[in-house]
């Protein structure tokens, strides 16, 4: 990329610096470009039921032995061109969804949720004993955010409505710092996709009601974006992206090769069923 003359990007009209405005903010967090990462497949790992009527029969039947099922799913965000992107799976090229499943009912929260990453992104084999393959070696942030399923049905929010006293599921959302660099393994029959903040805000008709608000409950942070030689490059607000940039989502990882690997998404009328 040309370097821009340090004289063209002066202006006539200096700047007004305004006050601080960062009280009470989160902390800053820093971002890695994509291209730190590595990426592998491992073996296919099927869904548990064949129809939503069937997962949620399998949910009732939870609920009846065990009480609430306790669901955690994890936001990784990674960078391209200073511009934030969250690894996310896609299934039979209709099916968005953030890693992670539902604990076993035995399980401690974050120990459980670990070993749900484990299933879904580390890697096997060669990949797994490389550095950056361990198993376990997740930084779980805070949950930034909470969902609640009400009834036996696909619909969940963001509150418990004022008529239900017993959900049936929480599902959290909780924010995962990626190291510098890390080895992640897919399996064959999933996809995973770097997704722009700017494709999923306000997208709801694609990626349903959670998947789209990510953007907003990223909004408190402030981002420093790393480039691959470990120098910050930009934070937020930041610069400009280079010229021509326009966010999109990229396919990192398509294990069944057979399936087209553009990413275009697939169905936007089976989006919805990502929020569940």
């Amino acid at each position: 990329m040309s370097t821009i003359p340090p004289e063209v990007l002066e202006s006539s009209q200096p700047p007004i610096i305004p006050l601080p405005f960062n009280a009470n903010q989160p902390r800053t967090v820093r971002l890695y470009p994509l291209s730190n990462y590595t990426f592998g497949v491992k073996e296919t790992q099927p869904e548990e039921d064949p129809s939503v009527i069937a997962r949620l029969k399998r949910l009732e039947e939870h609920y009846a032995e065990y009480g609430m099922r306790r669901t955690c799913e994890g936001i990784l965000v990674c960078h391209e061109h200073n511009h934030p992107h969250i690894l996310m799976l896609q299934i039979a090229n209709a099916f968005f969804k953030l890693p992670g499943d539902y604990l076993r009912p035995e399980e401690d929260e974050l120990e459980g949720f670990k070993a749900r990453l484990d299933e879904r992104l580390a890697p096997v084999g060669r990949l797994g004993e490389e550095e950056g393959g361990a198993r376990g070696e997740w930084e779980v942030g805070e949950c930034v955010a909470q969902w609640w399923r009400p009834n036996f049905e696909t619909f969940m929010y963001p509150f418990i409505p004022a008529h239900v006293t017993r959900p049936k599921e929480c599902k959290k959302l909780y924010f995962l710092q990626l190291p510098e660099t890390k080895i992640l393994s897919v399996p064959k029959n999933m996809k995973l996709l770097a997704v722009p903040l700017f494709e999923l805000y306000d997208n709801t008709a694609r990626y349903g009601p959670q998947l789209s608000a990510i953007p907003h409950l990223l909004s408190r942070y402030n981002f420093e974006f790393v480039d691959e030689d470990g120098q910050v490059v930009a934070a937020t607000p930041g610069g400009a992206a280079p010229e021509g940039y326009v966010p999109r989502t990229k396919v990192l990882l398509d294990g069944d090769a057979d399936v087209d690997r553009e990413g275009d998404g697939g169905d936007a009328e089976m989006a919805g069923n990502g929020t569940d």
